[in-house]
């Protein structure tokens, strides 16, 4: 898996219980499963189709910082499905606690909208997955 953001939970991003709440950590796995899509497939062009079951599993409160990574799952002809991760990192320990884990898939567009296909060499690339 490779690390592909970062973030620190911030005083804005709790809810009523004092943690992270869960829509802003919806929101970084989408932003960063996103970019990992448009850079393996070469194109700005990503769009979200779907994101898998979520659990969390671990609470984050204000000052903890987030390691997200991911990694391709499979690739078809117009979408990319990511394994993603999002992790807490203790600075002190250097350890990581896992936070939430799901499979996100992207499609690739073109300007109306319409799903194209990923490149042929992208796809040769992670067809054996």
């Amino acid at each position: 898996m490779k690390q592909i953001a970062t973030k620190i939970c911030k005083a804005g991003d709790i809810g009523i219980y004092n943690n992270l709440f869960g829509g802003i950590m919806l929101s970084w796995l989408d932003e960063a499963g996103g970019t990992m899509a448009s850079t393996v497939c070469c194109t700005p062009n990503m769009i979200t189709l779907k994101i898998d079951e979520v659990v969390f599993k671990k609470a984050v409160k204000v000052n903890e910082h987030l390691r997200i990574y991911g990694k391709v799952d499979r690739i078809g002809t117009t979408s990319i499905s990511l394994y993603m991760e999002a992790r807490r990192f203790d600075f002190d320990k250097k350890e990581e606690d896992m936070v939430c884990s799901t499979r996100m898939t992207f499609v690739r567009i073109d300007e109306e909208g319409v799903a194209i296909p990923i490149d042929k060499q992208v796809r040769e690339k992670y067809r054996n997955l």
